[in-house]
């Protein structure tokens, strides 16, 4: 049963990084696909709000059901989400001082909190 499980959860974890990639890839027909029209600006920054307080609880249940190494490796890899957010604060013309300041230093403190934690 627990194998079976297993499964399902990482079939998931594909299909949510294959759905990931469409709003990356293809943002009009997957906000459609969605469920919300493409500029309804309150709808995605609804979702974008959602899902920036799932990663917190997230890294908060690793913490707390496998402890401060875990989280570590979790931090380390949620650090890919403020590198990704420079990189399109950047690619849309926003400032590069906040694409640097606010996203880059949010990755480095990520990266380094990560390293400690794994390390320690």
């Amino acid at each position: 049963m627990s194998l079976a499980a297993l499964v399902l959860v990482l079939a998931a974890c594909v299909a949510i990084i294959v759905l990931g990639g469409r709003f990356v890839l293809s943002p009009r027909r997957a906000t459609l696909d969605y469920g919300v029209a493409s500029d309804d600006l309150r709808a995605l920054t609804e979702i974008k709000g959602v899902r920036d307080i799932v990663s917190g609880v997230v890294l908060l249940a690793v913490w707390a059901s496998a402890g401060r190494n875990a989280l570590g490796w979790a931090v380390l890899a949620a650090a890919l989400t403020p590198l990704s957010d420079a990189v399109i604060v950047r690619g849309h013309g926003g400032k590069l001082a906040t694409a640097l300041g606010v996203h880059g230093l949010t990755a480095v403190a990520l990266v380094a909190a990560g390293l400690v934690l794994v390390l320690a």
